[in-house]
């Protein structure tokens, strides 16, 4: 009788790599935040938004990882402390937000390819095409594949930038003269605009944790692994924003042409082909590593019987959930039909909705059960927790209040997003008719 496949495992340095891609991927994407913050207020809302938005979700994460570190992560978290219900809502709504956020890389490869050939502009969908589909390949095949491509895109991603930054500061003389920070003059659309940029540069920490199982020593390997990539992220951010502003980069420029014109500006064209290359390479590793954390919430969700156990099955050889895999796939195909502007903002919308349910279900379960084990625990009590979770939903809010009073397509664009968001309900309601034994659980 033949054995079981043995389930591979990765490391906490391939766990860096992935995390890095899930969340960051590099500062590509960054490039508008000049245009939208103005240069007072671009390197104060860098740093502050990440404090507000991302830190109190990193530690939610940690703890609640360490208390169920488990397939499925914030599906199964949502679920043990609010039910099925929620837990549907919750898995429904980040795969949701998944394949928009999927949809932008591919678009973002195109982008960077057509420094070095131009006339790919015209080719778009179909380049696109091809890339989702080798890198739902690179899925099947495993985590492991994953995790050491992701160490390789990695080193390709930050080099660059590594060397742009010892080139700025060994040709710049005298002292460094920042702009002085305050959000005064900033509209309240561009300030809705600013935050999305950096929120959207800096999400999807809960995701990181859906294929928990297979990572060797989950709880302490997230720990070192989760801390070390968000410093890896904001030091990476706010140098490149420092040496644009510094480079003397118009901010209409730098959304333009993105990061290889400060390279060109600093350095010559060699740079900017160097960095470009990095944005090919780091558009590639975020779609691999974001794709390898939503195809596990299908597969759990299936487990629970709330989706077609089709997306249960996996690949006989690599024991993978190849099926969810090429739903997804297929999903974004259609996806990247969209322009670049509105699936940012029903990216993070719908991301949103999901992060709060997180929220939600660490408070209840310190409530129901504050005997359970928890290798990291937040050091705060049941009220101090309601004001940490308090402060990136009114980010959040005064985020999406700016996406309403913008122009007229981000206003669509919201509406659509908390339009899919309701879709959920009509959902559960087809699911609990068709299988009434749920209702009850």
């Amino acid at each position: 009788m033949p054995s079981s496949p043995i389930l591979r495992k990765i490391r906490p340095i391939q766990l860096i790599a992935v995390i890095f891609f899930t969340v960051s991927g590099g500062p590509y994407g960054l490039e508008p935040l000049l245009a939208y913050a103005g240069q007072h207020a671009a390197i104060l809302l860098l740093l502050i938004t990440p404090l507000l938005w991302d830190v109190p979700a990193i530690f939610v994460v940690l703890e609640l990882n360490s208390m169920m570190p488990v397939t499925g992560g914030y599906y199964r978290w949502v679920k043990h402390a609010l039910g099925i219900k929620w837990g549907f809502y919750e898995g429904w709504w980040t795969w949701l937000y998944t394949f928009v956020d999927l949809a932008i890389y591919p678009g973002l490869f195109v982008f960077y390819a057509a420094y070095f050939f131009p006339e790919l502009m015209a080719y778009r969908i179909p380049i696109c095409l091809g890339a989702i589909w080798i890198l739902a390949g690179l899925n099947i095949l495993g985590i492991v594949p994953v995790g050491k491509t992701s160490v390789f895109l990695g080193v390709i991603v930050i080099a660059p930038f590594v060397v742009l930054f010892a080139l700025f500061f060994y040709h710049h003389t005298g002292p460094i003269v920042m702009p002085s920070p305050t959000l005064k003059g900033l509209s309240f659309p561009s300030l809705g605009m600013a935050l999305y940029t950096i929120m959207w540069n800096c999400l999807g920490w809960d995701n990181v944790t859906t294929y928990a199982e297979e990572v060797e020593k989950p709880v302490r390997s997230y720990l070192i692994s989760v801390f070390a990539a968000f410093a890896l992220v904001i030091v990476l951010y706010f140098l490149v924003i420092l040496v644009s502003q510094q480079s003397g980069i118009s901010s209409v420029d730098l959304s333009a042409k993105g990061f290889p014109a400060v390279g060109e500006l600093l350095s010559g064209k060699w740079l900017g082909a160097l960095i470009a290359f990095a944005g090919m390479a780091s558009s590639l590793g975020i779609y691999a590593a974001v794709l390898l954390s939503v195809s596990r919430v299908p597969k759990v969700m299936a487990d629970d019987d709330l989706l077609p156990q089709r997306l249960n099955s996996l690949h006989p050889k690599f024991q993978t959930p190849y099926i969810s895999i090429i739903v997804c796939s297929l999903v974004v195909s259609v996806m990247i039909l969209w322009p670049f502007d509105d699936l940012l903002i029903i990216d993070v919308i719908v991301y949103g909705a999901g992060l709060s349910l997180e929220y939600i279900a660490l408070i209840k379960l310190r409530r129901l059960e504050p005997d359970t084990e928890r290798p990291f625990k937040i050091p705060l009590g049941i009220k101090g927790l309601c004001v940490m979770t308090a402060l990136p939903v009114a980010v959040y809010l005064v985020a999406m209040a700016g996406a309403f009073s913008s122009s007229k397509q981000g206003v669509w664009a919201a509406v659509f997003a908390i339009s899919i968001l309701a879709t959920a309900a009509g959902v559960w309601r087809l699911i609990v008719w068709r299988k009434p034994h749920l209702k009850a659980g």
